[in-house]
């Protein structure tokens, strides 16, 4: 009889339980479509977006939300789509792209001449007071110099949830990439 009990109990649990689905975000590339134009012959070089590298528990699958000081929260069903250093490295060539006209900016060595673009992101989530953080550095070789700068952008979430988090951090790589952008062009 108690073997029954615990059986039907069982079942029953299980028939309420509820599956929880998984939500996958991806950074929005931005609406403008940039016209690329090749760089050569223009005596500007091209830019090869060599890496963007993550932290390790930004590595992985869950957006990540930063809820005290020194506690993060890895979301278990909020997921990226796609890996997130891959997501960065695509925008940010389409972001330079758009800033940089009359250089082709890739994701591959064009060439024997280009400056080589690395960026190390070491924060890129939502937090416990209602802000976005996107701070990280980033190294640029051109003409055989090495070209530092870090990068630590606060910006409020307007709106609650992951949709209104993913659009802010996307804002905030936009504007790391108008930075980046405008350090180039000063270098000419």
């Amino acid at each position: 009889m108690k073997k029954g009990l615990i059986i039907g109990a069982l079942l029953l649990l299980a028939g309420c339980s509820s599956t929880i689905e998984n939500t996958y975000y991806q950074l929005p590339a931005g609406s403008n479509v940039a016209r690329v134009e090749s760089a050569a012959g223009t005596g500007q070089p091209m830019i090869w977006v060599e890496q963007v590298t993550v932290p390790d528990y930004m590595a992985g699958n869950g957006l990540v939300y930063q809820t005290s000081d020194v506690k993060y929260v890895i979301a278990a069903n909020n997921l990226w789509a796609s890996p997130l250093d891959q997501q960065l490295q695509q925008t940010l060539i389409s972001n330079l792209s758009k800033t940089l006209p009359g250089r082709l900016v890739a994701g591959a060595p064009l060439g024997d001449t280009h400056d080589t673009l690395s960026v190390n992101v070491t924060g890129f989530q939502g937090r416990y007071d209602g802000q976005v953080v996107v701070s990280g550095e980033w190294l640029l070789q051109h003409q055989g110099r090495l070209i530092k700068h870090g990068f630590n952008l606060t910006l409020p979430q307007t709106e609650d949830g992951y949709d209104a988090l993913v659009r802010t951090l996307a804002l905030g790589w936009q504007q790391t990439a108008q930075q980046i952008a405008n350090s180039v062009v000063s270098l000419n």
